[in-house]
C-alpha cells in the first residue's frame, strides 16, 4: 500500500469523487447520479465541521473516497456517525483502501466520542456487505426508507 495516501479531500479533489460517484451510484437502484447535484453536496460536506470527507490517493489521483456526518441518538445518547459513500476505483479494489479510509474515520470519531456507527449499503452489493461484515458491521432490523419534499403529504395523524 506504499504510495497511497489518506487525506481530508478538498476542491481540487471534486473531479476525482465525482467519477467515483458515478461508479457507486451506477450499481445502487434507488439513486442515479447527477453531477451537478454530486458536486453540490461534497461542497456542503467540506464545509460542515459536523461531517468528514476523506479521498486516498495513489500519484495525486483520487483513487477512493468516504463521507461521514455525526447526528445524534438518542437509543445511544450521543453521537452516532453516518458512513456514506466509500468508494474504490474498480483497479485498486482489495488492496485495503477502503479499509484505510473507515479505520481514519474511526479516529476522527473516537476523537469526537461517537458512540455508534451506521450506514445503508445497497442490499444486492455482496462484495460490500461482505467487506463491512468482516469487520464487524451487523445488519439491523431496521428498513431504510427515504421521500422527497415535494411528495410529501399533509394530512391529519
Amino acid at each position: 500500500m506504499s504510495g497511497i495516501s489518506i487525506e481530508t479531500a478538498s476542491e481540487t479533489d471534486l473531479d476525482g469523487m465525482l467519477r467515483l460517484l458515478q461508479l457507486l451510484f451506477a450499481i445502487e437502484k434507488d439513486f442515479h447520479f447527477d453531477e451537478a447535484g454530486g458536486r453540490r453536496g461534497l461542497l456542503m460536506l467540506l464545509e460542515q465541521t459536523d461531517a468528514l470527507l476523506l479521498v486516498a490517493k495513489s500519484a495525486e489521483r483520487v483513487i477512493g473516497m468516504c463521507s461521514a456526518q455525526l447526528n445524534i441518538s438518542t437509543a445511544a445518547g450521543g453521537y452516532s456517525l453516518l458512513v456514506e459513500d466509500l468508494v474504490v476505483s474498480r483497479e485498486q479494489r482489495g488492496r485495503g483502501v477502503a479499509k484505510r479510509l473507515l479505520e481514519s474515520v474511526g479516529r476522527w470519531a473516537a476523537a469526537r466520542d461517537v458512540l455508534r456507527f451506521q450506514l445503508v449499503a445497497d442490499r444486492e452489493n455482496g462484495a460490500a456487505l461482505a467487506f463491512y461484515k468482516k469487520r464487524g458491521w451487523q445488519l439491523s432490523n431496521l428498513l431504510v426508507l427515504y421521500n422527497h419534499p415535494e411528495t410529501q403529504t399533509t394530512g391529519e395523524v
